[in-house]
């Protein structure tokens, strides 16, 4: 196979992406319209039902022209042998490998948020302002933007050091070194993100002592779950939308609910949302969760490990000098269509572990509130009530709600 063969299986690989993208994106669209099932007529009234239809338009035809220059943006970077460019540069400032790829990574990452930020501005400002979710100031998002850079700078910065010197003093088995040092940084941020990472970007406070306090106790106790770290989270300091999640285990587990869901729901509601979390941490999910995602992390990296030193990676790039950074590069372009494939089965576990965890919830506590809290949360987003099957199946990794108000319901 020659480089020039290998540069057009990359440019097939990321129009035939989008093409089948685009074409899931006009088959949900074309079910916005589509009548309430009789499950879920309480969900919306006609008003709130007309401005979901206008939200969810509105975001497809953001998406269609966003995409759109995006793969524009994309193919003409690469037709016109952008990576030779950025790697000239970068190796203008050094000769050590490790400085080059941290400068080329550095310019490629700082050049995408430049572009992609009137985007997300936009889409903050103007789409989300408009039918009521934004609280966002301008000066916490460019904070935000800010702090995610610096983020990105020295996280990243880190690991692609370490996996280079790894490639340098093991040649092909660096795989195995990068694996562990990756197994450890994934468990790590695991345990401790939501001590370490969170307070970065929000406010946690633990959850006042009261009614709700009590009551999630009271359901703690009668599962057998010792859950003493209950947090709120200041989501309202950008968004009206509600989450809840469950993060860490053992000695770190915790639950966080943002302040906006405490808000909108009841409180036997809350706390049927969190038994459907604690169903999370009891059937397993999240240790299967983080297993599957070190085993895929493996599996990528050993794959990496046998093509990274063929030059053909860096050639069919259009860059002169071979170099594992931009070797990397070109077999994440390659490696996209298996990443999908890994992406569907985790999706397919992922909607079962919900069904799960919704089950719990009703055998351990009460089905009524999981499914009122459920449609409220759907209205107070104005999600969309009728997606295309293929649509959820690519892209969702919960069942829908008529899916999850049915199972709850039988």
């Amino acid at each position: 196979m020659t480089a020039t063969t290998l540069f057009y299986i990359i440019i097939a690989i990321i129009i035939i992406d989008f093409i089948i993208d685009k074409i899931l994106d006009a088959l949900n669209a074309k079910h916005y319209n589509d009548p309430i099932p009789k499950e879920l007529q309480d969900v919306y009234d006609e008003d709130d039902y007309k401005k979901s239809q206008a939200y969810k338009a509105t975001n497809y035809k953001f998406g269609i022209w966003s995409s759109a220059f995006s793969i524009a943006l994309t193919l003409a970077f690469l037709l016109l042998d952008g990576f030779e460019y950025v790697d000239t540069i970068a190796r203008s400032y050094s000769d050590n490998a490790i400085v080059i790829a941290l400068i080329f990574f550095g310019i490629i990452m700082l050049g995408s948020d430049i572009i992609s930020t009137p985007f997300g501005y936009y889409k903050t400002f103007v789409i989300e302002e408009q039918f009521g979710f934004n609280k966002t100031t301008k000066k916490t998002f460019w904070v935000d933007k800010l702090k995610g850079l610096l983020m990105m700078s020295i996280i990243g910065g880190a690991l692609v050091t370490l996996i280079i010197w790894f490639y340098q003093m093991t040649g092909d088995a660096f795989w195995l070194y990068a694996w562990g040092m990756v197994t450890i940084f994934t468990v790590f941020m695991n345990l401790f993100y939501a001590k370490l990472i969170v307070p970065i970007f929000n406010k946690q406070t633990p959850l006042e002592e009261g009614s709700l306090r009590d009551k999630i106790s009271d359901y703690a106790q009668s599962v057998g779950f010792n859950l003493d770290k209950i947090f709120v989270i200041d989501g309202s300091k950008r968004s009206t939308k509600a989450n809840a999640y469950f993060s860490g285990f053992g000695s770190e587990k915790r639950v966080t609910l943002y302040d906006t869901l405490i808000n909108d729901l009841e409180e036997d509601e809350i706390v049927a949302v969190l038994a459907h979390e604690v169903g999370h941490y009891k059937k397993n999910h999240i240790i299967f969760n983080l297993l599957a995602s070190i085993m895929l992390t493996g599996l990528t990296l050993y794959i990496l490990s046998i093509f990274i030193s063929n030059p053909l990676l860096s050639h069919a790039l259009g860059v002169s000098i071979p170099s594992f950074h931009v070797g990397l590069i070109a077999f994440g372009l390659l490696y996209s269509p298996i990443s999908e494939i890994t992406g569907f089965v985790m999706n397919h576990f992922s909607r079962k572990f919900e069904y799960q965890a919704d089950d719990y919830a009703k055998s351990t506590y009460k089905g009524e509130p999981l499914v009122t809290s459920l449609k409220k949360l759907s209205k107070n987003s104005l999600s969309n009530l009728t997606p295309h099957p293929a649509y959820v199946w690519v892209h969702y990794s919960h069942p829908t709600l008529l899916e999850r108000v049915r199972n709850l319901m039988r």
